[in-house]
């Protein structure tokens, strides 16, 4: 460095004074272990010179060499301007800091000149608690500034979990006397092209020389909000043994470990010593690490969230902050919510692997394949194996199960399938008739896995859907009983299709008179079946399906199918008499088995004028598309379902499509809750 330091950081002679009476004696021998740390990490300690005549201090930064005796050599740091310096001044002391503490030395110079100093070490020093809070030093952290309109850039130099220390550059100077020092400003905190903190501050100090401006904040809030708040949080849970919280700091660069004292899906605890706390609400943790054994550790994107400081009876003190999880790879979320779940029930398992021919065993038992579900099921069923084996022994990410398993013997089971861009399809809900409550604990899982990780961006997750038959008492009570209690299709909804299947016909199909083409769905198409559904319904189903004008291609989706070995596609087509929409329909297609009644391989025709589309028209239709599957007997689901009754035309039955807005979790979770209640009374 250029000039010696006149920092107004450093503690003056009179704090000096008064702290060493209380501070703790340290021997030679320690004192030359901290040394040789020191030269180890090629840090420097400060060598103070009082004037001579005036009694100001002078700082400049040392390197020490590495010492084993009574006498340490250092070498200046920079250019310290001898012999000007020794002409005017006398060694006055050296301080070692780590942050929160200085070390006193008050030694005799044995030599002192333009490369370095030699002093001779004392029996005794003395360390001075200055700070309640340690100091954490930094680099390259751009700091934003902004302040009821000014922008100021500058860098971090260091902070602690209750205050910054940023230094603003020269270029800057007019704008820095304009800062208020009695307003609050925001403060960003970047590192590369990723922001880590961004919080409201207030001002504590400021100060001002020639070539820079220093600021000292203290954050306003020691909470902050990210999600929106929950009646029904997370389940949190007291592991033992706990796991540990592993990062590398995103202010430090520096290894921390700190251990969790409860962990649910969506996040967790951890404490810290008060006195070297380095976590403050608002930071964001790029990568961070829990690691429950050497080989079983899962990784995720955090941000603190909230810093309480805990003191116990006798006085000792603590930090506890939470920790919100921003992100996780959804594989990762699987791992988590299994051991999660085994650890609140060992009964409960979540992507478990599975026996096949248990679980085939159980979904006949169970009566979940019925007779007429069989027939139709056993020209392909070896299919039906192959894409079960598929999806219970590879686990892929598309794909979730949830397992009720007592001593090996499987009593109920649930699953759901990523089929739409951000919607989830429930499905396969069996229960062993043994045991009444089976059904609503798997049901109560596959709860606990959507409360946990809806909100994660790689979970794509704003809707859960799922198809049932009316008839069936106990999805009409869940589902039919849950959209009634939200009284909101916005945020709960039921539509009903009519289903049947369509059997190829070789014959050449032909357009009867009146319609005029058949084409590819528009925008304006799905337009105008917005409006339709709109006004008939209002509720979910075309947000969660992709048929809203500005709908995703599902391009990405059908890859990533097709990258773990299954298959999706999706084509969409209109069908017009003049320029009137007649029908939409919506061409599915998968893996035979992916759902076993194949809702997600087949026919989903949508009729806003129910009036003016003759049956015999829209069996040409269905004739002309029956080649894109290679099945004989396709399945149709027709909505509205009173066409079918309105053109008495046959049918097989009728299915509900309720779908949940995942903002409205806690009416859902309410609702199971009064449900469980009511089922225990």
């Amino acid at each position: 460095m250029d000039t010696p330091l006149k920092s107004a950081d450093q503690p003056s002679k009179a704090v000096l004074s008064d702290r060493v009476e209380n501070g703790r004696r340290i021997s030679r021998k320690q004192l030359v272990n901290i040394l040789n740390y020191i030269s180890f990490q090629d840090g420097t300690l400060l060598v103070r010179f009082e004037h001579v005549r005036y009694g100001t201090l002078l700082s400049l930064p040392a390197k020490p060499r590495p010492c084993s005796g009574d006498k340490v050599d250092c070498l200046w740091s920079g250019r310290a301007l001898f012999p000007r310096i020794l002409s005017s001044h006398r060694l006055h002391h050296i301080l070692i800091s780590d942050g929160q503490k200085l070390i006193l030395i008050q030694p005799d110079m044995d030599r002192a000149d333009e490369k370095g100093i030699r002093f001779l070490l004392p029996e005794v020093c003395y360390e001075l608690n200055m700070r309640k809070t340690r100091r954490h030093s930094c680099e390259g952290i751009r700091v934003e500034f902004v302040q009821s309109g000014m922008f100021l850039v500058g860098e971090l130099q260091d902070f602690s979990a209750v205050s910054f220390r940023i230094e603003i550059p020269a270029g800057s100077s007019k704008l820095f006397g304009l800062i208020d020092p009695e307003a609050t400003a925001t403060l960003v905190f970047r590192g590369g092209q990723e922001v880590l903190y961004s919080g409201e501050c207030r001002i504590i100090r400021r100060t001002h020389c020639r070539k820079t401006g220093t600021l000292v904040l203290e954050p306003v809030h020691h909470q902050i909000r990210r999600f929106k708040p929950k009646e029904f949080r997370s389940s949190r849970q007291i592991l033992s043994p706990a796991p540990n919280c592993v990062f590398r700091h995103p202010l430090t660069g520096k290894t921390i470990s700190l251990p969790v004292v409860n962990l649910s899906g969506s996040g967790f605890l951890v404490e810290e010593h008060f006195e070297s706390s380095v976590l403050l609400p608002g930071l964001i943790i790029p990568h961070l690490e829990m690691t429950f054994a050497p080989t079983f550790h899962l990784s995720c994107r955090a941000q603190v969230i909230y810093r309480n400081v805990d003191k116990t009876p006798e006085g000792d003190v603590s930090v506890k902050c939470g920790i919100a999880i921003l992100d996780m790879d959804i594989q990762e979320q699987a791992a988590l919510s299994a051991f999660l779940h085994h650890s609140m029930n060992l009964k409960s398992h979540v992507c478990n692997k599975v026996d096949l021919d248990d679980l085939w065993h159980f979904f006949f038992e169970a009566g979940f394949v019925y007779p007429k579900k069989y027939a139709l099921m056993h020209a392909e069923k070896e299919k039906f194996r192959e894409t079960y084996k598929k999806l219970y022994m590879q686990n892929p990410h598309i794909a979730r199960h949830f397992i009720y398993q007592d001593k090996g013997v499987i009593q109920g089971h649930i699953a759901m399938v990523r089929f739409y861009e951000n919607t989830w399809l429930i499905h396969h809900h069996a229960a062993s008739k043994s045991n009444a409550m089976v059904g609503l604990s798997v049901l109560n899982q596959v709860g606990r896995y959507i409360n946990d990780f809806h909100s994660l961006q790689s979970t794509h997750m704003d809707f859960v859907a799922c198809y049932f038959r009316p008839d069936n008492k106990f999805p009409r009570r869940v589902f039919g009983g849950c959209a009634a209690a939200i009284k909101d299709p916005k945020g709960c909804s039921v539509d009903t299709f009519a289903y049947f299947h369509f059997s190829k016909s070789p014959a050449p199909w032909s357009m009867p008179e009146g319609i005029h083409c058949i084409a590819e769905t528009d925008s304006e198409d799905l337009l105008e079946l917005e409006s339709f559904y709109e006004h008939t319904s209002g509720g979910l189903m075309l947000q969660a399906l992709d048929l809203e004008p500005q709908r995703s291609t599902g391009i990405s989706l059908n890859r990533e199918y097709n990258k773990l070995g299954f298959k999706r596609a999706r084509y969409l087509f209109t069908l017009k008499r003049g320029n009137s929409v007649a029908a939409v329909i919506m061409v599915i297609i998968s893996d035979v088995g992916l759902n076993l009644s194949n809702l997600t391989n087949c026919v989903h025709v949508f009729i806003p004028d129910t009036d003016n589309l003759p049956p015999v028209t829209l069996h040409s239709v269905l004739s002309m598309l029956s080649g894109y599957y290679n099945q004989e007997d396709i399945p149709v689901l027709l909505y509205p379902a009173s066409y079918v009754e309105k053109h008495s035309m046959p049918y097989e039955k009728l299915y509900s499509l309720w779908v949940l807005n995942m903002q409205h979790t806690d009416h859902y979770f309410r609702f199971i809750e009064s449900l469980v209640g009511k089922s225990h009374g």
